[in-house]
């Protein structure tokens, strides 16, 4: 007789099968980069694409500020305009959490203060807890948005460590890249 462990057992005459069960992965898009848009800045008259184009200089600076980094995906911005002037800047981004992006839009208003981040969509089995109002809320009216760590500046959630602490670094990234690249330029594209 074979001293393999065998993927099967004899069970009353019947053959059973071991299987392990397969981690759910939930994949849920809640958010369009318009809806996203409206959310974040629900004043905007338009949004205009904005093209990054930084400088060797401006990269080591960014590098610097932003800290470390977890994996990121696609990034977008947008000048956001309202009826009297420039609001400010609106990010789209792609931050790992535990294996798979997650997409989230930030606005920074034109004194660098945060607006709300949204969770646009998340691919994870767990951690979708940061979608919760009261966590993203932390976010709001900071001004320290460089400077964020997890865990000290905003609350972890349990089951969603990385989560937090990637979108966290995310806007930390988005806030760099605002100060190096974009502060000021708001008020004279207009």
């Amino acid at each position: 007789m074979n001293s393999e462990p065998l993927p099967w057992r004899w069970v009353g005459g019947c053959t059973l099968a071991l299987i392990a069960p397969a981690p759910a992965v939930v994949a849920a898009e809640y958010l369009s980069v318009a809806a996203a848009q409206r959310a974040v800045f629900p004043e905007a008259t338009g949004f205009e694409p904005v093209a990054l184009q930084l400088t060797p200089a401006q990269r080591q600076e960014l590098t610097m500020l932003a800290g470390p980094q977890p994996p990121r995906g696609r990034l977008a911005v947008w000048r956001v305009l309202g009826p009297a002037g420039a609001l400010g800047f609106f990010f789209t981004d792609e931050v790992v959490g535990r294996q798979d992006f997650i997409d989230y839009a930030l606005g920074i208003n034109t004194d660098g203060t945060l607006r709300t981040p949204e969770i646009m969509s998340y691919r994870e089995s767990h951690g979708g807890e940061i979608r919760n109002g009261a966590w993203r809320g932390q976010f709001a009216h900071r001004h320290d948005g460089a400077t964020l760590r997890p865990a000290l500046d905003i609350r972890n959630i349990a089951g969603a460590t990385l989560s937090c602490a990637h979108v966290t670094a995310g806007v930390r990234y988005l806030v760099s890249i605002w100060q190096v690249a974009l502060q000021g330029a708001a008020e004279t594209a207009r």
